[in-house]
């Protein structure tokens, strides 16, 4: 039995990654559901408390971490400095620390554990090609995640704690939804060579693949599901 703890699983990709895991042979605990584990990110205690609750409900072991919470909120730079500065320190908070606090926990876990353990980012192409003038915040949340995701993967490999992430472009979930609607949602998929953001459950394919399936010589890769609208 593969015990794992996935976050902001209530809906988008957290949902659809949560369906994509429904199996016999897994035991997942979510968060943010009804039936999950509910944590607020922006209160840095919350992590710990998310981390402590799961491992009671999973018998003391959790086995594969997806961190898929996250919040994409706009911060224009004209803003006063003090509201500008809070908007940066909460998406950075919830976005990025959060879940590098969780990664913390993961590998204090499986360190010297034979079995090792798996880590999955849920990061963004905007890590990097950048955002939009108001999301300076975002992209840099997400950059940060991928380079944590990196150092997870090199660091600890010989441990048998392997790390992924996957950078999503617009996906249909009612963040990207808003985005496209508030910017001319023809002119942004025009930008998209396949003709159509990606759907929820493209992303949870990717996701359980890393969690469950990938070889482990594949530990620091970053996949792009963003129908080639950037291609590195």
């Amino acid at each position: 039995m593969i015990h794992v703890l996935l976050t902001g699983s209530s809906r988008g990709i957290g949902a659809a990654i949560a369906a994509a895991l429904d199996r016999p042979d897994i035991r997942l605990i979510g968060h943010g559901t009804a039936s999950g584990i509910a944590a607020d990110f922006a209160d840095p205690a919350a992590p710990a408390h998310l981390w402590d609750a799961a491992l009671d409900t999973l018998d003391g072991r959790i086995d594969v971490l997806i961190n898929n919470a996250g919040v994409f909120e706009a911060n224009p730079i004209d803003r006063d400095d003090a509201a500008w500065a809070a908007d940066w320190a909460r998406t950075m908070q919830i976005n990025l620390t959060a879940s590098a606090d969780l990664c913390r926990r993961a590998v204090l876990h499986w360190r010297g554990r034979e079995s090792g353990g798996r880590i999955v980012n849920i990061a963004s192409r905007a890590a990097y090609r950048g955002d939009s003038p108001d999301h300076w915040h975002y992209a840099a949340s997400k950059a940060g995640m991928v380079a944590m995701t990196k150092s997870i993967a090199r660091g600890y490999a010989r441990d048998g704690i392997l790390a992924f992430a996957i950078c999503p472009g617009f996906t249909m979930t009612g963040m990207a939804e808003d985005y496209l609607a508030s910017r001319g949602g023809d002119k942004l998929l025009a930008d998209i060579p396949l003709g159509r953001v990606a759907a929820p459950e493209e992303v949870a394919v990717a996701a359980r693949f890393c969690a469950l399936e990938a070889p482990p010589s594949m530990t620091g890769s970053v996949l792009d599901v963003n129908g080639a609208s950037y291609v590195r």
